[in-house]
């Protein structure tokens, strides 16, 4: 078991809802409302600067989940779309479903290797009160395993829930968990402001980051 930074490693660095054949997931998996204390809302509000050069983008929004007390993992673009770096503490707002904070951050490491799409693990410069962290998974998924999410696109919690589908050996998905994720029948429900988000399996650990749909 991988301890660490390095731990991060093992996570798959994306989902993609696939359009499929709806199923329920198992009763035994972990419910992710009771794992709302482990995700929240980033956004970053860009300085009059930095509009300058994106005069219709006014910030970014992702979605992260707590790898330690002070600590977030997201999707390395949100990371990047924020102008975060390894060298500059800049405030985001931390925002979970009952609390809220302004709270400096900087990157500390972006990971994935070779693959497309990578994670960036984030340092905060206090602690976010009230965080769980979230454990990380090692073994392997298997077809048809069941899995669920946290998100907060468009900076609302949302719940869904799905399937492993395969992996991705080939092609610009390389590394790539393939999932269908949906809540109900709304299959989009991991849109915009959902990257970054913690895909876990039914013992509620880590299995894969939201990446694209």
């Amino acid at each position: 078991m991988p301890t660490g930074v390095s731990a991060l490693r093992w996570v798959l660095l994306s989902t993609l809802a696939l359009g499929a054949v709806s199923l329920d997931v198992d009763a035994s998996c972990v419910d992710p409302a009771m794992r709302v204390a482990s995700t929240v809302s980033i956004t970053r509000e860009f300085s009059d600067e930095e509009k300058l050069a994106t005069p219709s983008i006014v910030g970014v929004r992702g979605t992260g989940w707590f790898y330690s007390k002070r600590s977030i993992v997201t999707a390395a673009h949100v990371a990047d779309a924020m102008h975060l770096r390894t060298n500059e503490w800049k405030t985001i707002q931390v925002q979970g479903r009952e609390v809220g904070a302004q709270i400096p951050a900087r990157v500390v490491r972006i990971v994935g290797g070779a693959y497309s799409e990578k994670m960036a693990l984030l340092e905060l410069g206090t602690s976010f009160p009230g965080a769980a962290t979230l454990p990380i998974r090692t073994e392997r998924l298997v077809p048809d395993e069941p899995m669920v999410s946290l998100a907060y696109p468009n900076g609302a919690l949302r719940f869904a829930k799905g399937r492993f589908v395969r992996y991705e050996d080939g092609g610009k998905l390389l590394g790539a968990a393939l999932l269908e994720m949906h809540d109900g029948n709304d299959r989009l429900v991991l849109d915009h402001g959902a990257s970054g988000a913690p895909v876990l399996d039914c013992e509620g650990r880590v299995v894969a980051v939201v990446s694209t749909i």
